[in-house]
């Protein structure tokens, strides 16, 4: 007989503003304990050396998490100019110097090279499989970690500060899959110097933003108050870009069995009407809603041909 996983049944998205030196999963299993929750996940992983949004789900959120992660990020971040390390942060040994500091004029005018989809050799020290393996496992084993360029979307990128010579100071707004310690290399060799970053923040993760997080010492202090619910918000926040399809009783009830329901035709044209603009200009007449009763949500499914047909089901109630 397996095992029954301890604590309550809590869900919903907890925005944790992580603090520095402690890793993503770490910082999750602080919260779970907080929360006394049964099950808990992230939405995309933060070194210990960054700060920042770490959106944490707690039970049935763990099912909205792929499209957590899917969403875009914003980064802050400090890149320090004449020195490599093996890392390309400030935690690794120098492996390259150069006494070239680029000024502000010239940072401003290579920034524009990498906007859009570029090129990118992800960080030797990531978590990346090479051969079954991650490559910071391999790195740190002394191997010579060779990881193919793969292509990123970088929306928007500008130089906040250059508070010194050997500091600038940027702020990067990404697809999924970029690497900011890749970018400080990269555009360093593109002023003719060597970088790394020194400090980096995440300061929005789709639309998870600083304004609505929470630093885990004030969690910790809510928890021992009995209020860490105030900072809970619902299963449906990292869905709120999806298009919502307002149900019946009825109708969630057979949702919840797995079976269809059949849209009518002005819940079809309000779908519609919510429609992202890429799927939009799609061929595909298939696409993703959120079905909610009440507020509450009941199911992800695919919209199509009139009808609605459940993929994950929330097991939730009002």
């Amino acid at each position: 007989m397996a095992r029954r996983r301890k604590g309550e049944d809590i869900h919903g998205w907890v925005i944790l503003d992580k603090p520095l030196d402690i890793t993503s999963t770490q910082a999750v299993s602080v919260v779970r304990r907080l929360f006394n929750a049964k099950k808990a996940g992230h939405a995309g992983t933060l070194d210990p050396l960054a700060s920042g949004i770490l959106p944490i789900a707690l039970g049935e959120a763990t099912k909205t998490v792929p499209f957590a992660v899917e969403g875009s990020k914003t980064y802050r971040f400090t890149v320090k100019w004449g020195e490599r390390t093996d890392t390309l942060d400030r935690e690794g040994e120098i492996v390259a110097t150069s006494d070239v500091r680029p000024d502000r004029a010239a940072i401003e005018a290579v920034l524009p090279t990498f906007i859009g989809d570029i090129e990118q050799v992800p960080p030797a020290y990531s978590a990346i499989k090479v051969d079954g393996e991650r490559a910071y496992d391999l790195a740190r084993s002394g191997d010579d970690v060779q990881l193919q360029a793969r292509q990123v979307h970088i929306e928007a990128l500008r130089l906040l500060d250059c508070p010194d010579s050997d500091m600038a100071v940027l702020e990067m707004h990404c697809g999924k899959g970029a690497y900011v310690r890749s970018l400080a290399r990269d555009i360093a060799f593109a002023l003719g110097t060597e970088g790394h970053v020194a400090a980096l923040r995440r300061i929005r993760v789709g639309g998870f933003a600083e304004a609505e997080s929470t630093r885990l010492d004030e969690l910790e202090e809510m928890a021992h108050k009995g209020a860490a619910s105030e900072a809970l918000l619902p299963v449906q926040t990292a869905l709120d870009d999806i298009p919502a399809l307002a149900i019946t009783e009825e109708e969630s009830f057979q949702l919840k069995l797995g079976r269809s329901i059949v849209l009518l035709p002005r819940q079809a044209q309000e779908l519609k009407a919510q429609r992202r603009p890429r799927e939009i200009a799609g061929k595909d007449c298939t696409f993703t809603a959120l079905a909610l009763c009440d507020g509450v949500a009941v199911a992800l499914g695919d919209a199509r041909a009139g009808k609605f047909q459940p993929s994950r089901v929330f097991n939730l109630t009002p």
